[in-house]
Formats: C-alpha cells, structure tokens, sequence
C-alpha cells in the first residue's frame, strides 16, 4: 500500500468486519483526500495558478480597451476555469487506482455513488473553491464593475459543482488507461457547454443591464441535474475500468 492510504483511511470492505456507517464513510473518504491534497501542495496550485495566468495573459496580448475586456472577460474566465478544474481531474481517481485504493473503495458495502460523490466533493473543494475566491481580483482586472463581479463569483459557485460530478464519469471511465489526457478532455469538454453558456451568459446579462436570474438558475439546475445522475454513472464508470 501506498503511503497516502492507509487501512483505516478508506470504508471497510466486506471481508473486514462491521463497515462504518454510509455518513461516516463518506466523511473519512473526504477527510483523507482533503489531507493528501494539502500535503501535495505543488499539485494544489498547479489549477488556481493556471487559471490566473491565463486570465492575465489575455489582456497583454490586446490592446487594453476596457470596453473590449468588459465583453470579453466573462467568456474569458470561465474557459480559464473549466481548464484549470481538469488539470486536477485525472488526480481524482488516479492514484487510487494505481494503488489497489479504488478497488477496496468500490468493495465497500457502501454504495459506491456516494463515496464518489464524496472524491467530487474534495475534488471541487480543492481545484473549484481556490478559483471562486480569486475569481474578483481577475474580474477588477478585466475591467467587470462591482455588481457583475458579484455575479461572476456566484455564477462559479453554483456552476463549478457540475464541473466536478461530470468530470468525475469521464475520469472513471479514462481511469484504467495511460495518457488519458487527451481522451479526457475529449469526453468532457462537450458536457461542460452547458455551464459554460450560463456562467458567462449571467455576467453578460449583468453587464447590459438584464436580469441575471435566469442564468444562475439555469446554471443552478444544471448542478442539481448533475449531483442526481453523475454519482451514479461515474459509479458505473469506476466499475467497468476495474473489470
């Protein structure tokens, strides 16, 4: 076993006696990853730093038109952080599976649903919630006034959880193979549109004066769509790459 697992760290499978309650699991599952991210603080950055040189890297390469980076800054941010949100993707799954880890947790007599739904959890915590916190600083830097700053930073919050749980089917599917970058992105990208449209298309309607509302429920319904069909398909996906 590796030295980022240890027996008490993941849900008891069933030849090892009594399993931890379904609430219980999840938290320690949680817990342990949250802790193995923080240790590797180098992989910790690698997104929320991906995502703010992108973002800054933009308006050194046009002219600096404050009417051009006001329009274009929305569309600009959320491409940055659907990038940097899969640069930790793979990280999901992978080391679990590279370590005999994802088998004892697809074991466990816990529904594998909702242990996965928990890795997307620590998975969002980790790479979503560091770009909702500097999301206002890049938004002063694309010239975006206060009110739709406060919409892009809700935006992010509401849309990123869907980011996660999607990306957790394409990581389980992709897991069992090597340099799966690339097919990755493949699988994933396309589902990430719909966020995409609504997060920008929120910080535009704020822009020109309209009611946001519709976006961010749209946007907030996606998630929602998201939390109740994704653990479960990635639950699949986990169990067709370990067989």
């Amino acid at each position: 076993m590796a030295e980022h697992t240890t027996a008490e760290q993941v849900p008891a499978n069933r030849e090892s006696g009594p399993a931890l309650p379904l609430r219980t699991g999840m938290w320690s599952l949680l817990r342990r990853d949250l802790s193995i991210a923080l240790r590797e603080r180098g992989s910790l950055a690698q997104p929320v730093l991906f995502f703010i040189v992108v973002v800054t890297l933009f308006p050194l390469s046009v002219a600096p038109d404050p009417v051009l980076l006001r329009s274009a800054g929305p569309g600009i941010i959320w491409v940055a952080a659907l990038l940097a949100t899969m640069l930790a993707l793979d990280s999901m799954f992978r080391p679990d599976f590279d370590d005999g880890t994802l088998e004892q947790i697809a074991l466990s007599p816990h529904p594998l649903s909702m242990l996965v739904l928990a890795k997307a959890v620590a998975h969002w915590l980790v790479s979503s919630v560091p770009l909702i916190v500097v999301s206002p600083l890049l938004g002063m830097l694309m010239q975006l006034p206060g009110d739709a700053i406060s919409i892009l930073v809700l935006a992010l919050f509401l849309g990123t959880p869907a980011l996660s749980l999607v990306g957790a089917v394409g990581v389980g599917l992709t897991v069992g193979i090597r340099r799966n970058g690339m097919l990755l992105s493949l699988l994933v990208l396309p589902l990430y549109v719909p966020a995409l449209i609504f997060g920008s298309g929120a910080v535009q309607a704020s822009l020109v004066s309209l009611d946001p509302a519709p976006h961010l429920l749209l946007l907030a319904a996606f998630s929602l769509f998201s939390l109740a069909v994704c653990p479960l398909a990635a639950a699949l996906a986990v169990r067709i790459s370990l067989n």
